[in-house]
């Protein structure tokens, strides 16, 4: 498996986006195999799912992002908005797969499972399964005491190909709690503020290099971290504008 590691130079949150977006349609092709992208954003963000964009409070919404400081985007994988900081971790899995839509919810519970034991590893009580009122709800939302949610996972599916995305929170928890309950409130949305948690908030101590060490290790990857390839970096370039709100 191809490990890529890092944020994009120029600090584009869209264009982040745009690259798992073009990793997953070169994997359909064949021309990708399997890649593991981390990374940790440079800049806040909102990242809203494309059904949310239909939805008569979103202009709102997006105006609530943008005057917190949260640049607002649109994601490829589904679900409901999310919001993160520099302080989070995402994880793009790619990979070229016949029949890839037959795997979808054993890809949930496989990677569900996985986080959730990353995160015991590291010292947490962590469960699978949604907590009451959370952002972005999902029965394979990993979460700690059954109080929290600290890990929300994603998926795309394509001919021959899947994504799956995972965002760790690392920190800045009570940062996300306003604006997401105004997100939610303008998409009249349910969501419960006391939902959202953080790996700092668990453990005081807490080393975001250690736990992003612990994923690769996870994975299996055994490769030194390679450099996005021009030809995904175009595409991506090519995607960017649909993931701009």
């Amino acid at each position: 498996m191809r490990l890529i590691s890092g944020a994009l130079a120029g600090g584009d949150e869209a264009m982040e986006l745009a690259v798992a977006h073009a990793m997953v349609r070169r994997a359909s092709t064949g021309d990708l195999t399997e890649a593991l992208r981390i990374y940790r954003p440079t800049a806040p963000v909102v990242v809203f799912g494309r059904r949310d964009t239909r939805l008569p409070g979103f202009d709102a919404a997006v105006r609530s992002a943008r005057a917190a400081g949260f640049e607002p985007l649109v994601r490829a994988v589904g679900g409901r908005p999310v919001a993160y900081t520099p302080e989070a971790l995402v994880i793009d899995h790619v990979k070229h797969e016949p029949l890839a839509p037959d795997g979808l919810e054993s890809r949930f519970q496989y990677f569900g499972d996985l986080y959730a034991d990353i995160l015991r590893d590291s010292g947490i009580d962590a469960r699978v399964g949604a907590v009451p009122g959370e952002y972005c709800p999902g029965a394979h939302s990993v979460n700690a005491r059954g109080v929290v949610k600290l890990v929300g996972t994603g998926q795309r599916v394509v001919r021959n190909a899947w994504l799956f995305s995972a965002l760790v929170i690392l920190g800045a928890d009570t940062q996300l709690r306003p604006l997401l309950s105004d997100i939610y409130r303008h998409l009249d949305l349910p969501f419960d503020a006391s939902s959202v948690g953080s790996l700092k908030s668990e453990l005081p101590n807490f080393d975001p290099d250690t736990f992003e060490q612990k994923v690769t290790t996870a994975y299996g990857v055994q490769e030194e971290p390679a450099q996005l390839d021009d030809a995904t970096i175009e595409l991506a370039a090519t995607l960017s504008a649909d993931h701009r709100a």
